[in-house]
């Protein structure tokens, strides 16, 4: 299903330069969040055990890609972010607190509603900072925010220079708001509705407290109860006035400790989840408390190319109609 934007689009790099300037996002943007955070690169894995726990089990509806090992006989599933794994492999890298890990992550999500925004193939930048356990509360959250913010906001100045075409800026200035005061502001608007009225006007919002109920009674979004702490995450949003919308760049949080994960795990019934090492770990402190997100590399890239359509700034598959209907419309997918 395309935006209705879609149709008064003209794109403003060809497919050279598009190439030429996804590698320019990429490389610059990696090398900014890395100083900003003291992240070291690493190498992630693409599949994992099953029975290990360490896939992301996202909002709980979406079903990860799976397939019997011949070699072992077992279940293995395709990873649908990193990040358990990440919080695992501080630990093992030890990493002192104040630094952390970046990587890149492929991912294939079956379930996903194709859209201008969305694809079934994910790459995103996954990362994880160690921290100090006297760092869970909102002032570091924030503190993070604006680094990562600033990261982006930097690249797309340096990309609007070598690429004189494009002409669009994002703001340093973060706009910070919790689900809570977001749902009271706009009460006759759903989420989405709110995040685009917010986005509209703040231009760069970041939104806290995102996976417990609200005064309405339902979350302002799905997520998985066993890595971030619901009291303390959030998601960055841009206003994106190509599409005329509100866009999530990154979702990231500080991740649960013993305390919360057990009254997240039981507010969604999946206390079962404590069968396994990655929960039995955090639930005995013997994981380093940490911070981490997402930020999503296709999608930074149509954000900073000023791009209508994913399928512009990377190779996927798409609904032949869709296809049929960007041709039309003289827009190139990759």
């Amino acid at each position: 299903m395309l935006y209705d934007y879609t149709k008064n689009y003209v794109p403003l790099l060809d497919l050279m330069e598009t190439q030429k300037a996804i590698k320019l996002v990429k490389d610059n943007f990696e090398k900014k969040l890395a100083e900003r955070l003291d992240l070291t690169r690493v190498t992630a894995p693409l599949v994992v055990y099953e029975k290990s726990g360490l896939n992301d089990h996202l909002s709980g509806v979406e079903r990860p890609v799976s397939f019997e090992l011949k070699a072992t006989g077992e279940i293995v599933e395709i990873v649908q972010s990193l990040a358990k794994w990440k919080r695992m492999a501080l630990g093992k890298y030890d990493f002192r607190p104040r630094y952390g890990l970046y990587t890149d992550m492929n991912a294939i999500r079956k379930d996903e509603e194709l859209d201008n925004l969305h694809s079934l193939y994910v790459d995103q930048w996954d990362w994880e900072q160690c921290i100090f356990e006297s760092d869970r509360n909102l002032d570091y959250l924030q503190k993070i925010v604006r680094k990562i913010v600033s990261a982006i906001a930097e690249t797309k100045d340096m990309v609007n220079q070598a690429f004189p075409k494009l002409k669009l800026n994002f703001s340093k200035d973060v706009f910070f708001i919790t689900a809570q005061e977001l749902q009271r502001l706009y009460p006759d608007l759903s989420p989405k509705e709110r995040e685009n009225a917010i986005a509209r006007v703040h231009k760069t919002v970041f939104i806290i407290g995102i996976g417990w109920p609200l005064g309405d009674g339902k979350p302002h979004d799905l997520r998985a109860p066993d890595y971030d702490d619901w009291n303390l995450n959030g998601d960055i949003l841009i206003w994106y006035e190509p599409l005329n919308t509100a866009i999530e760049l990154s979702s990231m949080g500080i991740r649960v400790d013993a305390t919360s994960l057990t009254k997240q795990l039981e507010a969604t019934n999946t206390t079962s989840r404590l069968k396994f090492s990655f929960h039995q770990n955090i639930s005995n402190n013997k994981l380093p408390f940490s911070i981490g997100g997402g930020i999503g590399q296709s999608r930074l890239c149509l954000v900073m190319l000023e791009k209508c359509h994913i399928g512009e700034v990377q190779a996927s598959l798409w609904e032949d109609e869709d296809l049929k209907e960007l041709e039309r419309l003289g827009i190139p997918i990759l």
